[in-house]
């Protein structure tokens, strides 16, 4: 089997996609290059500025789908609520959600709400957007959730009993693990879920290797290396990209690259770590997301949830 590129995405035309954090990086290609293969995208990015810039950029390059940008701050559930009120009454489908927006290592920060910036951007918020938008992607025969993870994985642990750093010393790398092991258990114990209830919905999940992105610029100890030896965006986005329109990617698959200890290379099916596989801990998490964030899944129904 050859390397998997551009050129293995299916035709998109007549899809409809979210792309969340789009404005730049991995996101941005991913948008891009569904929109080149003919889906109709919605770039949610929080900055409006960047959103319809990013919008314009792929406009230009010739595009043959439609590309629109809506506001969205996952550090906000009420924006998460209003992003996901507005595309309901704008959209009439939802083929592809991709979860990729997220924040790396910055200083304590808390959201609106209260959480912890990383474990509140990266999983928390995609965690009431994707159960907001789950009715949607229900009614949309062959709809995939595709989430973006991260190598961090493999050293992430889940404080359960402390999510936010409330009582913890702060530890930027280690609540950057937790989050993307967070985006891990959360796409495994969606797609038990949706298999549980009959559900014809994938939930599947990537991460980009090391790929140069804004992100670095919190993570100033690895700038350097990334920078050297980091994939460019649009290799470090066929990753996602295969999770979410490959049609042999299976609901609960895991995809990275393939080369070098999953740092570059084409996509390929990637290795889960030990703690990610823990349904038990999955659960636990799942219970908490839902009392933190006030959202609560309804399979083969609608959305339940306040902001």
């Amino acid at each position: 089997m050859g390397k998997w590129t551009f050129g293995d995405i299916p035709d998109q035309s007549g899809r409809t996609a979210i792309v969340t954090g789009a404005n730049s990086g991995i996101g941005f290609d991913t948008a891009r290059m569904l929109v080149l293969k003919g889906a109709r995208t919605v770039l949610a990015c929080r900055n409006p500025e960047k959103g319809e810039a990013a919008a314009e950029r792929i406009r230009a390059a010739g595009a043959r789908g439609e590309v629109a940008f809506v506001p969205l701050d996952l550090s906000d559930l009420e924006s998460v609520a209003a992003f996901a009120d507005r595309f309901g009454e704008e959209y009439g489908r939802l083929d592809l959600l991709v979860n990729n927006a997220g924040v790396m290592v910055p200083p304590l920060t808390r959201t609106r709400q209260g959480f912890e910036l990383q474990m509140g951007t990266n999983h928390f918020g995609h965690f009431a957007l994707t159960g907001r938008l789950l009715p949607l992607l229900e009614r949309t025969e062959g709809a995939r959730v595709v989430s973006v993870a991260s190598l961090a994985q493999y050293y992430g642990w889940i404080g359960i009993d402390d999510l936010n750093w409330e009582r913890r010393s702060y530890r930027p790398w280690l609540a950057y693990g937790q989050s993307k092991l967070a985006n891990m258990l959360f796409i495994l114990e969606l797609q038990r879920r949706l298999t549980a209830a009959g559900s014809g919905v994938r939930a599947t999940i990537a991460h980009p290797g090391v790929t140069t992105t804004e992100l670095i610029r919190t993570a100033k100890a690895l700038e350097p290396f990334i920078s050297r030896f980091g994939m460019k965006a649009a290799d470090g986005a066929l990753p996602t990209l295969r999770a979410a329109t490959d049609p042999a990617a299976a609901g609960g698959t895991y995809w990275g690259p393939g080369g070098l200890f999953g740092t570059s290379g084409p996509p390929v099916p990637a290795r889960t770590s030990g703690r990610a596989k823990d349904a038990g801990v999955a659960r636990r998490l799942w219970e908490e997301s839902e009392k933190l964030t006030g959202v609560t899944f309804a399979f083969g129904g609608e959305a339940t949830g306040k902001a």
